[in-house]
Protein backbone atom coordinates (compact mmCIF):
# COMPACT_ATOMS: atom_id res chain seq x y z
CA UNK A 1 0.00 0.00 0.00
CA UNK A 2 1.44 3.17 -0.87
CA UNK A 3 1.12 5.69 2.17
CA UNK A 4 2.57 8.45 0.60
CA UNK A 5 -1.05 9.11 -0.86
CA UNK A 6 -2.72 9.02 1.97
CA UNK A 7 -0.41 12.03 3.24
CA UNK A 8 -2.55 14.81 1.77
CA UNK A 9 -5.39 13.58 3.49
CA UNK A 10 -3.92 13.49 7.04
CA UNK A 11 -3.06 17.03 6.33
CA UNK A 12 -6.48 18.04 5.70
CA UNK A 13 -7.61 16.18 9.06
CA UNK A 14 -4.90 18.01 10.76
CA UNK A 15 -5.80 21.15 9.63
CA UNK A 16 -3.17 21.69 7.53
CA UNK A 17 -4.64 22.07 4.09
CA UNK A 18 -3.44 25.60 2.91
CA UNK A 19 -5.93 26.64 0.65
CA UNK A 20 -8.81 26.64 3.83
CA UNK A 21 -8.82 28.35 6.92
CA UNK A 22 -10.66 26.61 9.30
CA UNK A 23 -12.90 28.33 12.00
CA UNK A 24 -12.60 26.00 15.15
CA UNK A 25 -13.29 29.21 17.17
CA UNK A 26 -16.90 28.18 16.68
CA UNK A 27 -16.84 25.56 18.15
CA UNK A 28 -14.01 26.47 20.75
CA UNK A 29 -15.04 26.11 24.38
CA UNK A 30 -12.89 28.51 25.80
CA UNK A 31 -15.36 31.52 24.03
CA UNK A 32 -18.40 32.03 25.31
CA UNK A 33 -19.92 31.84 21.25
CA UNK A 34 -17.70 28.03 20.84
CA UNK A 35 -19.41 26.82 24.57
CA UNK A 36 -22.67 27.73 23.42
CA UNK A 37 -22.23 26.42 19.80
CA UNK A 38 -20.68 23.04 21.47
CA UNK A 39 -23.51 23.00 24.30
CA UNK A 40 -26.06 23.16 21.52
CA UNK A 41 -24.44 20.49 19.07
CA UNK A 42 -23.96 17.93 22.22
CA UNK A 43 -27.55 18.66 23.41
CA UNK A 44 -29.01 16.36 20.22
CA UNK A 45 -27.44 13.24 22.14
CA UNK A 46 -30.46 12.70 24.45
CA UNK A 47 -32.91 12.22 21.55
CA UNK A 48 -30.64 10.39 19.28
CA UNK A 49 -30.08 7.84 22.06
CA UNK A 50 -33.62 7.56 23.05
CA UNK A 51 -34.81 7.02 19.76
CA UNK A 52 -32.17 4.57 18.47
CA UNK A 53 -33.02 2.82 21.90
CA UNK A 54 -36.97 3.03 21.69
CA UNK A 55 -36.34 1.64 18.04
CA UNK A 56 -33.86 -0.99 19.48
CA UNK A 57 -36.33 -2.22 21.84
CA UNK A 58 -39.50 -2.48 19.83
CA UNK A 59 -37.46 -3.86 16.50
CA UNK A 60 -37.04 -6.36 18.92
CA UNK A 61 -40.12 -7.46 19.96
CA UNK A 62 -41.91 -7.03 16.72
CA UNK A 63 -38.96 -8.69 14.76
CA UNK A 64 -39.80 -12.16 17.25
CA UNK A 65 -43.38 -12.16 16.53
CA UNK A 66 -42.77 -12.16 13.07
CA UNK A 67 -40.35 -14.68 13.16
CA UNK A 68 -42.45 -16.99 14.61
CA UNK A 69 -44.19 -17.72 11.93
CA UNK A 70 -41.28 -18.74 9.97
CA UNK A 71 -40.81 -21.78 12.06
CA UNK A 72 -43.87 -23.29 11.89
CA UNK A 73 -45.00 -25.54 8.85
CA UNK A 74 -48.32 -23.65 7.74
CA UNK A 75 -48.13 -22.50 4.43
CA UNK A 76 -49.99 -19.47 4.99
CA UNK A 77 -47.68 -18.29 7.53
CA UNK A 78 -45.19 -18.89 6.26
CA UNK A 79 -46.25 -17.00 3.07
CA UNK A 80 -47.49 -14.03 5.53
CA UNK A 81 -43.81 -13.67 6.68
CA UNK A 82 -41.81 -13.94 3.90
CA UNK A 83 -44.49 -10.84 1.94
CA UNK A 84 -43.93 -8.93 5.52
CA UNK A 85 -40.35 -9.40 5.44
CA UNK A 86 -39.52 -8.38 1.42
CA UNK A 87 -41.83 -5.48 1.39
CA UNK A 88 -40.47 -3.87 4.50
CA UNK A 89 -36.82 -4.50 3.54
CA UNK A 90 -37.78 -3.30 0.17
CA UNK A 91 -38.85 0.53 1.33
CA UNK A 92 -35.79 3.19 2.14
CA UNK A 93 -36.14 4.08 5.35
CA UNK A 94 -36.50 7.79 4.69
CA UNK A 95 -39.70 7.18 2.67
CA UNK A 96 -41.13 4.77 5.02
CA UNK A 97 -40.47 7.86 7.29
CA UNK A 98 -42.45 10.07 5.73
CA UNK A 99 -44.84 8.41 5.09
CA UNK A 100 -45.29 7.44 8.72
CA UNK A 101 -44.52 11.23 9.73
CA UNK A 102 -46.92 12.46 7.01
CA UNK A 103 -49.37 9.88 5.94
CA UNK A 104 -50.26 7.99 9.09
CA UNK A 105 -51.98 10.85 10.90
CA UNK A 106 -54.18 11.43 7.37
CA UNK A 107 -54.66 7.62 7.14
CA UNK A 108 -55.62 6.54 10.98
CA UNK A 109 -56.88 10.67 11.90
CA UNK A 110 -54.07 10.64 15.10
CA UNK A 111 -52.07 13.09 16.08
CA UNK A 112 -48.45 11.92 15.53
CA UNK A 113 -45.40 14.19 16.93
CA UNK A 114 -41.86 13.83 15.40
CA UNK A 115 -40.10 11.54 18.31
CA UNK A 116 -42.92 8.90 18.09
CA UNK A 117 -42.95 8.90 14.20
CA UNK A 118 -39.21 8.27 14.01
CA UNK A 119 -39.95 5.13 16.47
CA UNK A 120 -42.25 4.18 14.70
CA UNK A 121 -40.63 3.92 11.50
CA UNK A 122 -37.19 2.64 12.44
CA UNK A 123 -39.27 0.22 14.42
CA UNK A 124 -41.16 -1.20 11.29
CA UNK A 125 -37.96 -0.78 8.69
CA UNK A 126 -35.72 -3.01 11.13
CA UNK A 127 -38.09 -5.30 12.55
CA UNK A 128 -37.99 -6.99 9.16
CA UNK A 129 -34.16 -7.61 9.78
CA UNK A 130 -34.61 -8.28 13.60
CA UNK A 131 -37.01 -11.20 11.98
CA UNK A 132 -34.39 -12.62 9.57
CA UNK A 133 -31.76 -12.56 12.60
CA UNK A 134 -34.26 -14.37 14.73
CA UNK A 135 -35.04 -17.10 12.44
CA UNK A 136 -31.64 -17.58 11.59
CA UNK A 137 -30.58 -18.03 15.13
CA UNK A 138 -33.75 -20.15 16.29
CA UNK A 139 -33.27 -22.46 13.39
CA UNK A 140 -29.54 -22.86 14.10
CA UNK A 141 -30.16 -24.44 17.58
CA UNK A 142 -29.82 -28.10 17.44
CA UNK A 143 -33.24 -29.87 17.07
CA UNK A 144 -31.94 -32.25 19.81
CA UNK A 145 -32.67 -29.26 22.47
CA UNK A 146 -36.30 -29.07 20.90
CA UNK A 147 -36.76 -32.27 21.62
CA UNK A 148 -35.40 -32.70 25.31
CA UNK A 149 -37.83 -29.47 26.05
CA UNK A 150 -40.67 -31.29 24.89
CA UNK A 151 -39.58 -34.50 26.71
CA UNK A 152 -39.69 -32.58 29.58
CA UNK A 153 -43.21 -32.00 29.04
CA UNK A 154 -42.77 -27.98 28.15
CA UNK A 155 -45.48 -26.75 25.21
CA UNK A 156 -44.46 -24.52 22.84
CA UNK A 157 -44.23 -21.24 24.51
CA UNK A 158 -42.51 -22.19 27.41
CA UNK A 159 -40.16 -24.57 25.44
CA UNK A 160 -39.14 -20.95 23.28
CA UNK A 161 -38.57 -18.80 26.40
CA UNK A 162 -36.81 -21.48 28.72
CA UNK A 163 -35.11 -23.35 26.40
CA UNK A 164 -34.35 -22.15 22.73
CA UNK A 165 -34.20 -18.33 23.08
CA UNK A 166 -31.49 -18.26 25.67
CA UNK A 167 -29.42 -20.26 23.46
CA UNK A 168 -30.28 -18.41 20.61
CA UNK A 169 -29.66 -15.15 21.83
CA UNK A 170 -25.98 -16.25 22.38
CA UNK A 171 -25.41 -16.78 19.03
CA UNK A 172 -27.34 -13.59 17.50
CA UNK A 173 -25.54 -11.15 19.93
CA UNK A 174 -23.47 -9.89 17.23
CA UNK A 175 -25.60 -9.52 14.64
CA UNK A 176 -28.12 -7.53 17.21
CA UNK A 177 -25.01 -5.34 18.06
CA UNK A 178 -24.54 -4.77 14.09
CA UNK A 179 -28.22 -3.80 13.87
CA UNK A 180 -27.94 -1.51 16.82
CA UNK A 181 -25.15 0.44 14.89
CA UNK A 182 -27.26 0.28 11.73
CA UNK A 183 -30.06 1.93 14.04
CA UNK A 184 -27.79 4.38 15.36
CA UNK A 185 -26.95 5.63 11.91
CA UNK A 186 -30.46 5.80 10.59
CA UNK A 187 -31.79 7.33 13.16
CA UNK A 188 -29.66 10.69 11.63
CA UNK A 189 -32.99 11.02 9.15
CA UNK A 190 -34.77 11.99 11.61
CA UNK A 191 -33.92 15.08 11.32
CA UNK A 192 -35.74 15.72 8.08
CA UNK A 193 -39.11 15.71 10.08
CA UNK A 194 -37.75 17.82 12.52
CA UNK A 195 -36.85 16.09 15.22
CA UNK A 196 -34.06 18.09 17.58
CA UNK A 197 -31.17 14.87 16.94
CA UNK A 198 -27.63 15.12 16.30
CA UNK A 199 -27.82 15.79 12.72
CA UNK A 200 -30.87 18.22 12.80
CA UNK A 201 -28.92 20.04 15.53
CA UNK A 202 -25.45 20.26 13.44
CA UNK A 203 -27.58 21.46 10.53
CA UNK A 204 -29.27 24.46 12.37
CA UNK A 205 -25.77 25.39 13.10
CA UNK A 206 -24.12 25.37 9.63
CA UNK A 207 -27.05 27.70 9.09
CA UNK A 208 -26.05 30.17 11.50
CA UNK A 209 -22.29 29.90 11.08
CA UNK A 210 -21.72 28.99 7.91
CA UNK A 211 -18.72 26.60 8.86
CA UNK A 212 -20.50 23.26 7.49
CA UNK A 213 -16.79 21.53 7.31
CA UNK A 214 -15.85 21.91 11.11
CA UNK A 215 -19.35 21.49 12.40
CA UNK A 216 -20.08 18.17 10.20
CA UNK A 217 -16.78 17.38 11.35
CA UNK A 218 -17.63 17.46 14.94
CA UNK A 219 -20.86 15.57 13.91
CA UNK A 220 -18.71 12.89 12.57
CA UNK A 221 -16.65 12.41 15.65
CA UNK A 222 -20.24 11.80 17.69
CA UNK A 223 -21.52 9.07 16.01
CA UNK A 224 -18.34 7.84 15.73
CA UNK A 225 -17.96 7.57 19.80
CA UNK A 226 -21.61 6.23 19.94
CA UNK A 227 -20.74 3.55 17.86
CA UNK A 228 -17.45 2.61 18.98
CA UNK A 229 -19.23 2.81 22.87
CA UNK A 230 -21.69 0.45 21.03
CA UNK A 231 -19.41 -2.04 19.83
CA UNK A 232 -17.33 -2.29 22.86
CA UNK A 233 -20.10 -2.54 25.29
CA UNK A 234 -21.42 -5.73 22.52
CA UNK A 235 -17.97 -7.42 22.66
CA UNK A 236 -17.96 -6.84 26.65
CA UNK A 237 -21.48 -8.80 26.60
CA UNK A 238 -20.60 -11.28 24.05
CA UNK A 239 -17.68 -12.52 26.85
CA UNK A 240 -20.22 -11.92 29.92
CA UNK A 241 -22.55 -14.25 27.90
CA UNK A 242 -20.02 -16.92 26.47
CA UNK A 243 -20.27 -20.81 27.63
CA UNK A 244 -16.84 -21.15 29.00
CA UNK A 245 -14.90 -23.67 27.15
CA UNK A 246 -12.90 -26.30 29.44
Amino acid sequence: MNYRRLWPLCLLLLGGCSDYQWGWYVLDPSTDQGRVNLQFLLGGFNDTIQISLLSMIFAMSLGLLIALPALSHNKALLWLNRLYVEVIRSIPVLVLLLWVYYGMPTLMDISLNHFWAGVIALTIAESAFMAEVFRGGIQAINRGQHEAAESLGLDYWHKMRLVILPQALRQILPPLGNQFVYILKMSSLVSVIGLSDLTRRANELVVNEYLPLEIYSVLVLEYLLLILLVSQAVRWLEKRIAIPSY
